[in-house]
């Protein structure tokens, strides 16, 4: 099915004799997304140090070493083109080959590092010195100025500045929820690669694989298939699956245990978060009760997903914490709730019982998000966790996560009996995996 006029999803070669993903439109558009945002504001100018928004603004990424160092950041004024201040060699580099802003916006800059530059060296305050600067030059400096997300001395030494500064995060987040075609096509082709990742460990997890033989695996599906970057892969089992523990060991799948997976990568920056649940070996009453009700839990959720319902029409669809067996929302908050995903995983929608109830927002057309529903077995032993990417269309959900999710698979050995119980014939015992 083609993707709003782009072809052939899922290929990532450039041609000349088809439109596929345009990255140059997808620049454009993205920046324009944010430029309106803040135009619709009081904000004069946003400063933003989140690696997302970065992205988003100026189309530049240079590695998950990065992400937590703090020392990129974007000027983005009303009017003007946004300015990028990157590790000194990485500024050199856009100014060569990153055309699509002028060669004023790259510049070289430098932060503490998180504190390993001590503050009294003044590095925050010369930083704070020179935005203030172009702020001034533009008339901006008496306008509250939005930054998404910022170091205490930073924050001051703006401040030292005489700057109003304001949330930030928010106005990026509006920016960002509703996606463009290019982002879709690839989001969806992230989503491909996990399926991918997916049939691999189908075919390969078996009794006395380990969870993190599991998570190398997918690993090296994902790297072979062009990830940017693998950012977690959750791999739990047996009795580790309730309640959900949210990281992966070196435990031993043993014959029928429930094993569940969750794979959040990046494709050209646009991620997945992609639950699945299997068995190895068989599968008991239990087991496929619980999967059961995971699946009919999600299925309605989906079904509630459609242009002018809200986010409390998905909440109720979810199931609560009490079903759950948990005392309150809070505590029950992760197993059941859905969020927006794009350059993050964590975008807007949110949907929750926790908040969405009382504050409901609208679903609306090209939203992409993830549906997360979880169910422990009656005796605490085990748990399935299902979890599904959609975007809104005019018609209602469209599901791009398409590894078989329908039902309870069984992954490893078939186990067969020499006995038929029923009048003494051979044949599959009742742990094969087609009577599971």
């Amino acid at each position: 099915m083609s993707l709003h006029g782009i072809a052939s999803p899922g290929a990532t070669l450039g041609v000349d004799w088809e439109e596929r993903v345009d990255f140059a439109r997808l620049r454009t558009e993205r920046l324009a997304r944010a430029r309106a945002a803040m135009e619709s504001s009081d904000l004069g100018a946003l400063i933003l140090f989140d690696q997302n928004n970065i992205r988003y603004t100026t189309a530049t990424h240079i590695g998950n070493w990065a992400r937590d160092k703090l020392f990129r950041c974007v000027l983005l004024m009303r009017g003007e083109a946004p300015i990028l201040w990157d590790i000194g060699s990485a500024a050199r580099q856009h100014r060569m080959h990153a055309r699509w802003l002028p060669e004023s916006s790259w510049q070289a800059g430098i932060s503490s590092w998180r504190g390993s530059i001590p503050e009294d060296v003044g590095v925050e305050a010369g930083n704070a010195r020179r935005i203030a600067q172009h702020l001034r030059e533009r008339g901006l400096h008496r306008e509250p100025i939005g930054i998404d997300v910022v170091e205490i001395p930073v924050l001051r030494a703006l401040e030292a500045e005489g700057l109003r500064i304001v949330n930030g995060q928010e106005l990026m987040q509006q920016a960002r929820k509703i996606k463009t075609a290019d982002e879709i096509a690839l989001l969806d082709h992230a989503a491909g690669m996990v399926d991918a990742a997916y049939d691999e460990l189908y075919r390969t997890l078996h009794v006395g694989m380990r969870e993190n033989e599991a998570v190398a695996l997918v690993n090296r599906v994902l790297y072979e298939h062009g990830s940017e970057e693998v950012e977690a892969v959750n791999a739990i089992s047996g009795e580790r699956c309730s309640p959900h523990p949210h990281v992966f060991s070196d435990r031993m799948t043993r014959p029928g245990d429930t094993a569940y997976f969750d794979i959040i990568h990046s494709f050209n920056g646009y991620r997945t978060c992609y639950y699945r649940t299997m068995n190895v070996g068989s599968a008991n009453a239990a087991q496929r009760d619980a999967y059961k009700r995971a699946r009919d839990a999600i299925d309605q959720a989906i079904a509630a997903v459609r242009p002018g319902a809200t986010s409390r029409d998905v909440a109720l669809a979810l199931p609560s914490a009490a079903d759950l067996g948990y005392t309150s929302e809070e505590e029950a908050f992760g197993l059941q709730y859905c969020h927006g995903v794009g350059l993050s995983v964590w975008e807007q929608p949110l949907i929750s019982r926790y908040h969405s109830l009382e504050h409901p927002v609208p679903i609306e057309e090209g939203m992409v998000f993830a549906l997360e529903t979880y169910w422990p077995t009656k005796d605490g032993s085990s748990a399935a966790r299902i979890e599904e990417e959609v975007v809104v269309t005019a018609d209602g959900p469209r599901v791009i996560t398409r590894f078989p999710a329908d039902e309870l698979l069984v992954a490893g050995t078939r186990y067969w009996n020499g006995f038929g119980f029923s009048g003494g014939a051979v044949g599959p015992s009742p742990s094969d995996p087609s009577e599971a």
